[in-house]
């Protein structure tokens, strides 16, 4: 491939990713505002304090549980802390929905913690008072349960990459640990723990499923509403405009707390601090805080599916639910494969001609993943339901043949969805694995003769193939769990995993949603795990040659004593 090839290559493959966000923008701003004038005076204030709302809460509770969760595994020894450091990512591997099918299905009126009340208590249903989980709240909570995760995983690996030389003269300076941790480990690790907090942010305004299920009314819920319930498609388009606003916003964000983040190692050797061994009180609390997110975000969930598939009778192998299967796996697996070489293309462009224009291709291929599958979705039908319409009047005037939809009606514009939604999880795994390979290597393979294509397959594909591997695997597990994109765009009659269990729980038939629920888990799981090994690897296995205890006077055992 040529050098101009391959930069127009990247230069299609970045300007498609815009084509959702500017088709938007355009459907948006051209379209009337008829419907929009009677939204604005009716439901838009409560999208806007819905999504606020969701937003706060979400936001603050998975930051203080990660937060909170990383310290302790990091930094403490107590019963389970080597089982919490993988435990406590589980919950990522689930959908927000289908924690919401669970939890509805558990504490709704019908369900099992309320009947168990009543039975023992011998309460009428208006005897007595109980939490609503078809709310904003519920919602809220479901959402915590399931992104926290994203807080943990940064927070940790910021915790271990962290020197104790600073944390440990603030200690013998006289402050407490607490004081210490909110002095000195906090702020070198807020910039990692900010950059969590906003990718939960993005999930959050981007989830549809669980608020429609709950019958929260945000943005998303209210795309989708105008969508195919009013049927107005400018209408939608300026809600996805709306929420594409949000989304940019907290682009931004991140952006600008990235850039801003300086932090300098106190040497070029990274040791790890002697964890200090928590002791009674201690230590039973600090089992029940990491217990606790693990137990509700993962445990019950698990077990209440797995008890409601049972009981539905369903059996995953029927053909029915093979053909589910295939479905999901097919687009999957073509949109993880097409999202990685589109990745490839992009950043090893980056790698082999650093420039501004290569940094700015890089960070539009990279947008979507901050962009809601609905607006997305939006994006790309406006603009290819009116190429299908073109095309097909065409060749009915010239040659009395209809095309008939043949991007808007097809897994292609699906595939491409998908693409410019996950972009940026299979950018970001091309990165980690290229920024291990040092530039000298590329200057040897270049006096051995090797172009380009040659280097990239004899040298830099074997090296980072973890990485590539790693990414196709994340991108392939969020197809699987993405459903207002796949509710939009799928062809007739294709179901996927995602769309089977949303329209089971639509119908109020929670037990049959649990089989495609569990699958979908079962799925999420793999990328989870494969996650939880490699930050474990990244864990320094130098201690400090000074130990302190989590409270009382200092330690005068050697650390390695103490330690052991």
């Amino acid at each position: 491939m040529g050098r101009f090839s391959f930069k127009a290559a990247v230069g299609l493959f970045a300007g498609l990713c815009l084509v959702p966000i500017v088709a938007v923008a355009i459907s948006a701003l051209t379209g009337t505002f008829d419907t929009w004038a009677g939204l604005a005076t009716t439901v838009m204030p409560r999208f806007i304090w819905a999504t606020v709302q969701l937003i706060f809460f979400v936001g603050l509770g998975s930051a203080v549980i990660g937060t909170s969760t990383a310290w302790l595994v990091t930094t403490c020894q107590f019963p389970g802390r080597r089982l919490f450091e993988f435990l406590l990512a589980l919950p990522l591997a689930f959908p927000a929905y289908v924690l919401a099918y669970a939890y509805t299905d558990l504490l709704d009126h019908p369900g099992a913690v309320q009947s168990l009340l009543r039975d023992i208590t011998g309460w009428g249903p208006r005897d007595y008072w109980f939490p609503e989980v078809r709310s904003l709240g519920g919602a809220a909570l479901m959402l915590m349960f399931v992104l926290y995760p994203y807080v943990y995983l940064l927070a940790r690996a910021a915790f271990l990459r962290q020197s104790p030389t600073a944390y440990l003269a603030a200690r013998t300076l006289g402050h407490r640990p607490w004081s210490a941790f909110l002095r000195v480990s906090l702020p070198v690790a807020r910039p990692a723990i900010a950059g969590g907090v906003i990718l939960v942010l993005m999930e959050t305004v981007a989830d549809f499923g669980t608020v429609a299920h709950f019958g929260v009314q945000t943005f998303a819920t209210g795309i989708y509403q105008a969508w195919f319930s009013i049927g107005d498609r400018s209408a939608a388009a300026q809600l996805a405009f709306c929420l594409l606003i949000v989304a940019l916003f907290l682009v931004f964000l991140e952006k600008a707390q990235r850039g801003a983040a300086k932090h300098h190692e106190a040497g070029k050797r990274v040791e790890a601090m002697a964890p200090h061994h928590l002791k009674g009180w201690q230590s039973f609390f600090a089992f029940v805080i990491c217990v606790a997110p693990i137990l509700f975000g993962f445990l019950i969930p698990l077990i209440v599916l797995t008890q409601m598939a049972i009981e539905s009778g369903q059996n995953p192998f029927t053909s029915r639910y093979v053909h589910f299967i295939a479905n999901s796996l097919t687009v999957s697996s073509i949109a993880a494969v097409f999202t990685v070489i589109g990745a490839v293309l992009v950043g090893y462009w980056s790698r082999l001609y650093p420039s501004r224009w290569a940094e700015r291709s890089k960070m539009l291929a990279g947008l979507g993943y901050a962009i809601p599958g609905g607006v997305i979705a939006v994006g790309l039908l406006v603009p290819m339901a009116a190429f299908d319409n073109a095309l097909d009047a065409f060749l009915r005037e010239k040659f009395d043949i209809s095309s008939g939809l043949l991007l808007s009606g097809s897994i292609i514009i699906l595939i491409f969805a998908y693409a410019v939604r996950f972009m940026a999880a299979a950018l970001s795994a091309f990165d980690t694995g290229m920024s291990a390979i040092k530039p000298n290597v590329d200057a040897v393979a270049r006096s051995l003769g090797a172009n380009s294509m040659r280097m990239f397959l004899k040298v830099h594909l074997p090296l980072m193939r973890a990485s590539l591997l790693t990414g196709l695997l994340i991108v392939f597990v969020d197809t699987m769990k993405e459903l207002p994109a796949t509710l939009i765009l799928r062809p007739f009659n294709f179901d996927t995993l995602a769309v089977q269990a949303y329209r089971l729980a639509s119908d109020e038939r929670l037990a049959q949603a649990a089989v495609p629920s569990l699958i979908i888990v079962a799925f999420g799981l793999l990328p989870v795990i494969i996650l939880c090994f490699t930050i474990a690897g990244s864990r320094p296995r130098h201690h400090s040659e000074i130990s302190l205890p989590i409270v009382g006077k200092a330690n005068k055992k050697p650390a390695t004593e103490a330690a052991g």
